[in-house]
């Protein structure tokens, strides 16, 4: 944690961190998350943290814990206004049941061609399990997905470069598609047009199930991801989300992917 504290900050102010990481720490030791600044540090763990691991503490402490972690994920994973969101009036797409999650993996399973119904597999799981973005997905190869003793997770590149761990009922299909794709791509291996925007989607409406089943979508998969990825702390997901900096007054908060991850909706709350 030194090298993330700027080299003039004063003993309280380090104190502080110290104090702050080490609960950070415990939570993510309690909820399976693997240890490193790069995940312990992703803005949504944050949020977890300071929304369940913090439960029953004062609003003005959980705020002072969550600015003293967001000062510490500026260097690993920028500003949080940076990262990106959807247009602010949007709502959520509804979370897939547990009925509807075994349904599309039935769909995904029943699909004829190997690549398709791997691909189908991996919306599933990545998108539900880790909280992918549609772009994630695309860009996902199989040396990407890592194993951290008995964590699966996965290591997302580009500008929003973070540690994502795979929830526990995923995690076995994760590692598995990913030993099939190799050093390859998961989702649609072989050449393809991996820029266009409706790349995933497009896909997805081609697979082959009853008209009458759900509709496989990276974005109700990401709202599924929320609650599955800490599923005893539902509360944080839609919790006000402050921006450290801020004043006191409402404040526009960037979607906790949620956990997961896989751009969210913002909330908006007074900071106290």
């Amino acid at each position: 944690m030194g090298g993330l504290m700027p080299a003039d900050a004063g003993p309280p102010r380090r104190a502080m961190a110290a104090t702050v990481w080490r609960g950070l720490c415990r939570f993510a030791d309690t909820q399976g998350i693997p240890a490193g600044p790069q995940c312990l540090l992703d803005y949504d763990v944050i949020e977890a943290f300071c929304e369940a691991g913090l439960r029953g503490r004062a609003s003005s402490t959980r705020g002072t814990y969550r600015s003293a972690l967001y000062r510490l994920a500026v260097p690993v994973h920028g500003e949080p206004g940076m990262r990106a969101t959807p247009f602010g009036g949007a709502a959520a797409p509804a979370p897939y049941s547990p009925a509807e999650r075994a349904e599309l993996a039935a769909i995904a399973a029943a699909q004829r061609d190997p690549k398709n119904r791997a691909s189908a597999l991996a919306m599933v799981v990545f998108g539900i399990g880790a909280g992918l973005r549609p772009g994630e997905l695309v860009a996902l190869r199989g040396s990407d997905v890592r194993r951290y003793g008995g964590q699966v997770s996965v290591h997302v590149a580009g500008s929003r470069q973070r540690l994502v761990p795979v929830t526990s009922r995923y995690g076995g299909r994760a590692a598995e598609l990913a030993r099939g794709a190799g050093g390859g791509f998961v989702f649609r291996p072989g050449p393809a047009s991996r820029g266009y925007k409706n790349f995933v989607t497009n896909f997805a409406g081609s697979l082959a199930a009853d008209p009458a089943a759900p509709r496989l979508s990276m974005g109700r998969c990401r709202s599924t991801a929320r609650p599955n990825r800490w599923p005893a702390t539902p509360a944080w997901l839609t919790a006000p989300r402050p921006r450290p900096g801020c004043g006191p007054g409402t404040n526009t908060s960037r979607h906790a992917d949620g956990p997961g991850r896989a751009g969210h909706p913002r909330a908006r709350h007074a900071r106290r």
